[in-house]
């Protein structure tokens, strides 16, 4: 059996780090689902997405935090469209969400960190300042958004579907009346934990990148006069408290409070749950990591996928899209074609 690559889905089919891959990989789940779905909404929010995460959206500086990267959503935004499917393979016909709320869906999943990207006008230096806000940025993000792809009157829905993958605003406090909207909340929560718990990288990503995160939102290391209270003193800290996060998360939130929707991907997969599988596996080994008494055994390097990275992977230059950029690059072009040309004037009179 082939060893899962790093920036591959839990099939090891779909390249999670591609915004084009994820799109034709969602688009194929939801046309067999509902054969006359139209489809161009979530291609213009795929595409709308990796320039955003790119850089190369007006407005917008690309994702510059290192967990919550495009990867993660990109990944969030396939599982939601299988919990979906799953949902509505077994579901009665009145319980079903249909083409449009599936979409929705997507779209959500896909745009659901789009808080930590950093707006021109904004006086951070970093995305992962705004850990404690994103949600909420997330929500204005949609409720400005979804009216350009025809989806206007579900715009104030999103924005509070989108908190079931926060923790800005209590559950119970989310107010979403329809119960089909409050399952769609629910499988968005519950998409957004399995794509993070279940990549290949998860715990290197954690001891790295998320506490890199926390740190500079202040919930971890030294606390800052007028900050939140750190919740880790440093790496391994949060490496030691994971297993029992995990615990205390499954049984508040996706076997508690959202009812077990994960069940779904067993429907998508025709029995089996890979996701779960892969956060067991997860789970299991951070266990021993701690019994050995350190982090040897975290031995993956994690890549993050953020803007510079996203632009390779799209074939996209900032000098294409960002005129001071452009006038940039056409100055440095301009120097180094002076310089070759006085190298080129010197090699007329140099002495033989």
């Amino acid at each position: 059996m082939k060893e899962r690559r790093s920036h591959f889905d839990v099939t090891n089919r779909v390249h999670i780090a591609d915004p084009g891959a994820v799109c034709e990989a969602v688009c194929a789940i939801l046309k067999r689902r509902y054969a006359k779905v139209d489809l161009r909404p979530v291609r213009l929010a795929f595409d709308t997405f990796g320039r955003m995460y790119a850089g190369t959206l007006p407005g917008y500086h690309g994702c510059d935090t290192w967990y919550h990267d495009a990867q993660h959503s990109l990944d969030c935004a396939l599982a939601m469209a299988r919990l979906v499917d799953g949902h509505d393979r077994v579901a009665a016909a009145a319980q079903r969400l249909g083409p449009r709320r599936a979409r929705l869906g997507v779209i959500c999943a896909l745009f659901h960190d789009a808080g930590y990207i950093r707006r021109y006008d904004d006086d951070a230096t970093n995305g992962a300042e705004f850990t404690l806000s994103h949600v909420g940025r997330s929500a204005e993000f949609l409720r400005e958004f979804l009216p350009r792809i025809g989806f206007g009157r579900e715009a104030r829905l999103a924005a509070r579907i989108v908190h079931f993958t926060g923790y800005e605003i209590a559950l119970d406090r989310i107010r979403v009346r329809n119960r089909r909207d409050r399952a769609l909340g629910f499988l968005l929560g519950t998409a957004d934990v399995l794509a993070q718990m279940s990549d290949r990288c998860y715990l290197e990503k954690c001891r790295t990148f998320l506490y890199h995160e926390f740190e500079t939102c202040g919930l971890a290391g030294q606390r800052r006069p007028d900050g939140p209270r750190p919740i880790y003193e440093s790496p391994e800290d949060l490496m030691v408290k994971t297993p029992e996060f995990a615990k205390k998360l499954f049984a508040e939130r996706l076997d508690g409070y959202f009812l077990g929707m994960h069940r779904y991907m067993r429907e998508h997969f025709n029995g089996i749950n890979p996701y779960l599988f892969e956060i067991e596996k997860q789970l299991e080994h951070v266990q021993r990591v701690i019994a050995q008494g350190g982090e040897g055994w975290l031995r993956r390097r994690p890549q993050s996928v953020n803007a510079r990275a996203l632009r390779r992977i799209l074939k996209l230059r900032l000098a294409d899209f960002h005129p001071r950029m452009k006038a940039r690059v056409a100055a440095r072009k301009a120097r180094e074609e002076s310089v070759a040309e006085r190298g080129r004037k010197m090699e007329q009179y140099r002495p033989y």
